[in-house]
């Protein structure tokens, strides 16, 4: 790879390291919220969200000026691309964090997750989080080795859904359909955020030096 390439190439990289954290705090603050009834912490995610959207923004453009000034070689572009969309896939990640807040501040001032929930989803923030944070070492160090296990921590996620709905669907649910609403779409943001981070973990394998 080009000297110069590089370069520039790093700039996006950190761009993509920072929006990763953001994210991660993201998460953080719209789970504890979600947990603790706390619409001021729920708003704080949903102010969040709008940073990553800003990061997102610059990471696109400067893989974009990359591209025009720089030229890149088919290999040096096709990192290129990859960044933007892990850079996509971080942003719908921010998404559904900020999703998670609001389902709060929609509830407020009752909580948005049913008593016999959560457990549940105190499972599903600490997989969030370690999702999460798995992919912030992991675009920070190119890790391929920490990006591949993401996708086995997708599979807590993914049981731990199917545990949410065997709770909400039993006969013994005592709550109605309101609240197994409320349960069902939270529950839909957790697996898709763990989705978002397993599609980040492969394009870290992709980008990391062979």
């Amino acid at each position: 790879m080009r000297e110069d390439f590089n370069h520039e190439f790093a700039r996006v990289s950190g761009t993509l390291v920072t929006m990763a954290k953001a994210v991660r705090e993201t998460m953080r603050q719209a789970g504890a919220a979600l947990l603790a009834a706390d619409p001021t912490l729920a708003q704080q995610a949903v102010d969040r969200g709008v940073e990553i959207g800003v990061l997102h923004r610059v990471a696109e453009d400067r893989a974009y000026d990359l591209v025009a000034t720089k030229h890149p070689a088919p290999a040096e572009l096709r990192m290129v691309l990859t960044a933007v969309n892990v850079a996509a896939d971080l942003k719908r990640m921010g998404e559904l964090a900020v999703h998670v807040a609001r389902s709060t501040l929609r509830r407020n001032p009752a909580p948005a997750v049913a008593p016999e929930l959560a457990e549940l989803f105190h499972a599903m923030n600490a997989v969030a989080d370690e999702l999460a944070g798995k992919i912030v070492a992991a675009l920070a160090g190119h890790d391929a080795v920490l990006a591949a296990q993401l996708d086995g921590d997708d599979d807590e996620m993914d049981r731990l859904h199917t545990r949410l709905f065997s709770v909400m669907l039993s006969p013994e649910w005592p709550l109605g359909v309101e609240a197994a609403i409320d349960g069902a779409l939270l529950g839909r943001y957790y697996e898709r955020f763990a989705d978002r981070a397993v599609n980040v973990g492969q394009h870290v394998m992709e980008l990391a030096p062979a």
